[in-house]
C-alpha cells in the first residue's frame, strides 16, 4: 500500500467514524451514562457484596423488622427512621434511574425504540425483558424508565417486561440469595420472574389492544422535531418525571413503613406454613417497598423466627417485583385493567411458589 492509498484509507476510515457518530451519537450518550450510572451504582457495589454473601452467607439485617421477630408499632418515628433507612440504600439508584428516564424521552429518537420495542409481538417484550437484565434496578427506581419508554411509543408489553424485569431477573439478586439462602431458592425464584417477566408482562400488554407497528410505517415515520438544546430538553424532561413520582413515592414510603407492624405481623409457627398465610404475605408482599436485594434478609430473618417455605417464597416473588408506590408512578401510561392483571398475576405467582416451595423444601 503506497501513500497516496494509505491516505485514502484514513480519510475512508475518519469519515465512517463521523457517520457513525453523527447518527448514533443520541444511543452513545445514553449508553455512555447508564453504564458510567450502572457501574457506580450497582455493578461494583454488588460485587462486593457478593464477596461478603459468599463468604458470610448474610447480607444485612432485615429493613423491616431488623433482628427483631415483628417490627415496630406504628407512630412517625417509625415512619420516618423506615424513611431514612430506605432512602439511604436506594437514593443513587433513584437519581439515576430518573436520569435515564429522562434520557429516554429528550435525546432517545422515538422511531429507534419503536423499531426495537414498539411492536405488540413477542419479540419487543423479549427484548425489552433481556435488557432488564442489567439495569438491576428495584420497582420503583425502574418505574420511571417504564414510564417514558411508554411516552415514547414503546409497547405496553415491552414497558411492562423492562421494569418487572428489572427487580425479578436481577442477576446480583440471585447470586446474593443462593449463597445466603441456597440455591434452590434460586431456582424457584428464577422460574417465577421468567414467568411474570416473559409471560404475564405480554398478556398484560395485549389487554390493551395496541396494533403492532410495521416495518413500512416505521420507515415512512420522521423523527419528531425538537425543542431546545439537548440539556433543556432534558433538565424539562427530568424535572417534570421528578416532580410525577418523588411527592407520591415519599408519602407511601412514610405510610407504608409506619404501618409495617400491620402488614407484617407475627407468625405462629404452628400455622406458618399455612395457605392463608402464604396468600396474606403474597398481597403484603406485592404492596410493600423495599430497596434491591432487601427481600432476602427479610426472608432469612422471618424463617428464623419460624416462619414456613411458603410465606416465604411467596414473598421472595411480590416484596420485589411490584409496590403500591411504583404502580401509582406508571398508573398516567397503563390502563387500570393492565395495573390490576399484573399485580394480580404478581400475587398469583407469589402464592404458586409458595405451594411448590412447600411441597418441594
Amino acid at each position: 500500500m503506497n501513500g497516496t492509498q494509505v491516505i485514502k484509507k484514513a480519510t475512508t476510515d475518519r469519515a465512517k467514524i463521523y457517520y457513525v457518530m453523527s447518527k448514533y451519537w443520541p444511543l452513545l450518550v445514553f449508553l455512555f451514562v447508564a453504564v458510567i450510572g450502572l457501574f457506580y451504582v450497582k455493578w461494583n457495589p454488588y460485587y462486593q457484596k457478593a464477596l461478603v454473601a459468599a463468604s458470610k452467607h448474610f447480607i444485612g439485617t432485615s429493613i423491616i423488622s431488623g433482628v427483631a421477630q415483628v417490627p415496630p408499632g406504628p407512630s412517625w418515628v417509625v415512619a420516618l427512621d423506615y424513611t431514612a433507612v430506605y432512602f439511604k440504600s436506594v437514593w443513587k439508584a433513584m437519581i439515576l434511574g430518573l436520569v435515564m428516564a429522562s434520557l429516554v424521552e429528550a435525546i432517545l429518537p422515538r422511531v429507534w425504540l419503536q423499531q426495537l420495542f414498539g411492536s405488540s409481538r413477542y419479540r419487543s417484550t423479549a427484548l425489552a425483558g433481556v435488557a432488564a437484565i442489567p439495569s438491576m434496578m428495584c420497582t420503583c427506581c425502574a418505574a420511571p424508565i417504564a414510564l417514558s419508554m411508554r411516552r415514547q411509543s414503546v409497547s405496553a408489553g415491552a414497558s411492562l417486561a423492562y421494569w418487572l424485569g428489572n427487580p425479578l431477573l436481577n442477576p446480583a439478586t440471585l447470586v446474593f440469595m443462593g449463597f445466603v439462602l441456597s440455591w434452590k431458592w434460586v431456582a424457584l425464584r428464577l422460574v417465577a420472574g421468567l414467568v411474570v417477566v416473559f409471560g404475564l408482562a405480554y398478556v398484560a400488554g395485549r389487554l390493551t389492544g395496541e396494533a403492532s407497528i410495521t416495518n413500512s410505517v416505521m420507515k415512512d415515520r420522521k423523527p419528531e422535531p425538537a425543542n431546545g438544546g439537548l440539556f433543556v430538553r432534558w433538565l424539562r424532561a427530568f424535572s417534570r418525571l421528578a416532580l410525577e413520582s418523588l411527592p407520591i413515592y415519599l408519602a407511601l414510603v412514610i405510610i407504608l413503613g409506619a404501618f409495617r407492624a400491620w402488614i407484617f405481623p407475627l407468625v405462629n409457627p404452628q400455622w406458618a406454613d399455612s395457605l392463608w398465610v402464604t396468600a396474606c404475605f403474597a398481597v403484603a408482599g406485592a404492596l410493600f417497598i423495599i430497596p434491591t436485594a432487601a427481600e432476602i434478609p427479610i426472608v432469612q430473618t422471618m424463617m428464623y423466627f419460624g416462619l414456613g417455605a411458603g410465606p416465604a417464597a411467596a414473598l421472595l416473588v411480590t416484596l420485589p417485583a411490584v409496590s403500591l408506590p411504583s404502580l401509582l408512578i406508571v398508573k398516567s401510561v397503563f390502563p387500570t385493567r393492565v395495573l390490576v392483571l399484573v399485580t394480580a398475576g404478581v400475587i398469583v405467582s407469589g402464592i404458586l411458589s409458595g405451594l411448590a416451595a412447600t411441597l418441594l423444601f
